[in-house]
């Protein structure tokens, strides 16, 4: 789905000030606007948030009037580097969540289920976390088994989900459950959101090898949703998902940080620490091919940036997501082993549940995020089903064979 934004329909912005053709002089023009009428460095951050998303800054590419205006996604980080100039509060990890279900609403929500949910979640007063995973369905997500049966105007859930990050700190959930069983697997599921304090959700923590609970396991026990919360129409969850799992894999692996920095930054810290008679040409080489690589990431990350179109991610999403986990554990990996026997202590393994978002793990140091990058490869999609997707839908390769797509989910055979 693309959106579209006619400026000679309509020549001034939500806040008075006149648009222009030319994209980042209408950004601009909105910032100064918004920052001229208020002031972030004297405002509580939700208010601050709820002017930014009316004034069409919290998701520049989303629609006018659903907290954009309809431009380009790469303009973005233009608007996020100006607005924390003027001190505006930057961006909530925990609010990660809100580029997954945020461009699933606006895509397959009704006008209602977009008034209710994405103001609160774009200005943090509503976190959310994703409920897609399950114990016998992992890579296979369409071979799901948490179900939903229509109760008049609720459905009532049953199930469990699994690897959920953050559902302990989240208010709502992507859910997604099989609502007729007797439809092949791709079609019988339908999309929801979900109150993650509803009577019957639980959430367990799963501990990790870091020593945090990031992860959970979510149960749902004759949870009621009402059909209100319903994202897309019955049946069309498959469609929602991806739309979801798309944009899951750029915020993942589509990040541009500035030359030599993120994960290959904190390698180039630590070879600068080394003393000299550690630095040898093999060590050099080393560090010298894993920045080589960040740097053609990076680049191809910015290209796609500048190339994509408003709407929503395709497949090629999927080549950031493979190269970033792959990349991140080789950095990490050889930082360690610059740090020596140093890079075995000083790490805190106690059990914590965590209260904060770092994928990459740049924010708590090397030890850490060499534990923690074993886990891009998997979440978000592992990497050898990013390398299906890739053959089949940009190579154009044939798929394996798939003997359950078009029976009735209710008959596929299971062990």
């Amino acid at each position: 789905m693309a959106w579209q934004f006619d400026i000679e329909s309509d020549t001034r912005d939500g806040y008075g000030a006149p648009m222009t053709t030319d994209p980042l002089s209408q950004v601009d023009a909105a910032v100064d606007a918004l920052l001229a009428e208020h002031d972030p460095t004297s405002l509580p951050t939700a208010e601050f948030l709820g002017h930014k998303f009316d004034a069409g800054l919290a998701a520049v590419h989303f629609p006018v009037g659903r907290g954009g205006l309809g431009l380009a996604p790469n303009l973005q980080r233009h608007v996020e580097r100006r607005l924390l100039d003027a001190g505006a509060p930057s961006d909530d990890p925990v609010t990660f969540f809100k580029w997954l279900a945020g461009p699933t609403i606006l895509t397959h929500g009704s006008d209602e289920v977009k008034d209710r949910f994405l103001r609160p979640m774009f200005t943090g007063e509503e976190k959310w976390c994703q409920l897609f995973s399950e114990p016998g369905a992992g890579s296979d997500f369409a071979g799901l088994a948490a179900k939903g049966i229509q109760d008049g105007e609720e459905w009532v859930v049953n199930g469990q989900k699994v690897w959920n990050t953050l559902a302990h700190l989240a208010d709502w959930g992507m859910l997604v459950v099989r609502t007729d069983p007797n439809q092949p697997k791709h079609k019988g599921m339908t999309y929801f959101a979900v109150d993650m304090r509803a009577e019957g959700v639980e959430v367990r923590p799963l501990r990790q090898i870091t020593g945090e609970a990031e992860f959970n396991e979510v149960y749902l026990t004759d949870v009621r949703v009402p059909d209100a919360n319903r994202i897309g129409d019955v049946g069309e969850g498959w469609r929602a998902a991806l739309t979801t799992l798309m944009n899951e894999r750029v915020s993942i692996g589509g990040g541009t940080p500035k030359r030599g920095g993120g994960s290959v930054g904190e390698l180039v810290a630590t070879w600068n620490k080394l003393p000299d008679h550690e630095k040898t040409p093999v060590r050099r080489d080393q560090m010298m091919k894993l920045w080589a690589k960040a740097e053609a990431l990076r680049l191809t990350n910015m290209r796609a940036s500048q190339n994509r179109k408003v709407g929503n991610p395709g497949p090629e999403g999927s080549v950031a997501k493979i190269m970033f986990a792959e990349l991140n554990k080789d950095v990490y990996s050889t930082t360690v082993d610059f740090l020596g026997a140093d890079g075995q202590i000083e790490y805190d393994y106690t059990f914590r549940r965590p209260e904060t978002l770092d994928v990459s793990g740049t924010a708590a140091g090397p030890r850490y995020a060499f534990l923690r990058a074993r886990a891009n490869s998997i979440e978000g999609g592992t990497t050898e089903i990013m390398k299906n997707i890739l053959g089949e839908q940009v190579l154009g390769l044939p798929g394996e064979p798939r003997v359950d797509k078009e029976i009735p989910w209710i008959d596929v055979p299971r062990s």
